[in-house]
């Protein structure tokens, strides 16, 4: 481990909190241990950290202090290394929706004015339709994962300038300085990372995370996930959503085993179990239907913690994976506060109850985790609301795990933070015990398999086809993804056009799984007065379809 000192003041009361201190800590203390798991390739916690190290010289030798570096990557071993890498260079990381459709790329790669894109070779086709609408991307970087069916193409013939290999760009390390860069940061509210989610406007937000908040968030997560040393860890969660819920530095933080895994399927998963001692995963409500309804599954004799959000697990899937031994917890938050902010903390009292009913208390959204404060629910004043389990009021959130901002958009940050607390714009009711719980998103943000989908985003999408006049999109039921957009489609006069063309055209512009698969065609739409499309009567009439 280095012993070079930052060129910053130092006290000795003081040291400025950054996530990057848990895997200097770790490959100090623990060189030997498995690290990361993915395939037959293995780091220990040592070779982690120097992989770490040569990836972070390189950037530094052409990126600004501050430069965004984004990944267009699945969760494999080199998105978790970027997580440290990219920060401990001085920039700031952009994991990039690895589902999203090339012209929502380039809007956030412009946005983000990243410098520098790392790409999978799965996306290399992808990457290279839009790489010359990207003027400002100097570097493109192409990751091959050979042992998984994605070998490096033809560089010379990408198409993409600027383009090298991983393993070329990495090599650069050996001509640079080998003094490992210190594992700190001058100023613990330097911006970590940015993560683009949808807002009511349809355009994807940069929600700025700070060394800081995920230092503190990356502790609650750790608490409240029981990670420890012998934790196995499998990627089941996107690492781009949320920077993984602050995963990849908590089971750092905890020197446990990080399990990566390319994509989830049901087999995939349950080899993780059974073979490689899986204790931990992460994931929306599908993750845990994949689990239960594989013809694999069977009792564990072992524990296995599956933590889940986006939307309240079915009281029967939670039946169905208690009946496995499987202990599911429930948390709830949005991008904006890093992930997980509440935990529906488990009550011994819930032993008597019958399934059911605990299934009932467990898909609550529940209390302030350790590292936050205590959520309120309040009126359109700022009062609480009677914590009576009925009477419906906004979720606001504050303290530590609350975002720094929206990235270049004061005026949508002034907004999230009126009356000195996040709006979540999510509705909710207070239980007589403190517990939250959700009842509707007044943002009209779908949930579709823990992924958040702006209707906004997806209207103006079909409303750009030429045959179509209006469009309203609301979410539905869906057993298996919680909820599903449907669009209720009006044409203009004299125009004919089927779902599928209009399917069709949608995957041009939006990622597959924002598609409506589900299109009605309408003689009218409900409105208010003013004309405003009444969406809760949609959903009311959808409900009862």
């Amino acid at each position: 481990m280095s012993d070079t000192t930052p060129d910053v003041a130092v006290a000795p009361n003081r040291s400025e909190l950054s996530p990057l201190r848990f895997l200097d800590r770790s490959a100090e203390v623990f060189p030997d241990r498995d690290a990361i798991l993915y395939g037959s390739r293995r780091w220990t916690y040592a070779e982690f950290a120097d992989e770490t190290q040569r990836l972070a010289r390189v950037l530094r030798s052409h990126i600004d202090d501050g430069a965004r570096v984004a990944f267009l990557t699945p969760n494999i071993p080199e998105t978790l290394i970027a997580h440290f890498a990219v920060p401990l260079a001085g920039g700031v990381l952009v994991a990039l929706n690895s589902r999203l459709a090339g012209p929502e790329l380039v809007y956030i790669l412009e946005h983000s004015e990243a410098t520098t894109l790392f790409f999978d070779s799965e996306f290399r086709h992808t990457v290279a339709t839009i790489a010359d609408q990207l003027p400002d991307l100097e570097t493109f970087v192409e990751i091959t994962d050979d042992e998984f069916g994605h070998p490096l193409g033809d560089v010379a013939a990408s198409g993409i300038g600027g383009l090298v290999s991983y393993p070329d760009y990495l090599s650069r390390a050996d001509d640079l300085d080998p003094t490992p860069l210190p594992w700190v940061v001058d100023d613990e509210d330097r911006v970590i990372a940015l993560n683009y989610t949808s807002g009511t406007t349809g355009k994807p937000k940069g929600v700025m995370y700070t060394h800081r908040g995920a230092y503190l968030n990356s502790f609650g997560e750790t608490f409240h996930n029981q990670f420890t040393g012998s934790s196995r860890y499998l990627w089941t969660l996107p690492m781009f959503h949320c920077n993984g819920w602050c995963t990849p530095w908590a089971v750092t933080h905890a020197g446990g085993t990080h399990v990566c895994l390319r994509a989830v399927r049901a087999e995939a998963v349950w080899d993780g179990i059974d073979d490689l001692g899986v204790t931990h995963m992460c994931g929306a409500p599908t993750v845990c239907t994949t689990i239960a309804g594989s013809p694999r599954a069977h009792r564990l004799d072992r524990p296995l913690r599956i933590t889940t959000a986006g939307a309240p697990p079915s009281p029967t899937v939670i039946g169905q994976l208690e009946a496995l031994g499987v202990t599911v917890v429930h948390v709830y938050g949005l991008t904006e506060v890093y992930g997980p902010y509440t935990i529906c903390e488990y009550q011994e009292a819930w032993d008597d109850l019958t399934p059911p009913e605990r299934a009932a208390k467990l898909s609550r959204q529940g209390v302030g985790m350790v590292q936050a404060e205590r959520a309120r629910v309040v009126d359109e004043n700022m009062v609480d609301v009677p914590a009576d389990g009925e009477t419906m009021g906004e979720i606001v959130l504050r303290g530590n795990n609350v975002m720094a901002g929206y990235y270049k958009d004061p005026d949508a940050t002034a907004e999230a933070f009126a009356g000195g607390w996040f709006h979540s714009g999510d509705l909710g009711v207070m239980h007589p015990d403190g517990y939250i719980q959700l009842k509707d998103r007044a943002k009209d943000i779908i949930i579709s398999g823990g992924e958040n989908i702006s209707t906004v985003e997806v209207e103006q999408a079909l409303v750009s086809h030429d045959s179509v006049l209006d469009v309203a999109v609301v979410g539905v039921p869906d057993e298996k993804w919680g909820e599903r957009p449907r669009a209720y489609v009006l044409l203009k006069p004299g125009e004919t056009l089927t779902a599928d063309e209009l399917i069709a055209y949608a995957r041009k512009l939006l990622a597959g799984y924002k598609v409506p698969r589900d299109i009605v065609f309408a003689e009218d739409l409900p409105r208010t007065p003013t004309g405003k499309v009444l969406k809760f009567e949609l959903r009311q009439k959808a409900a009862a379809e």
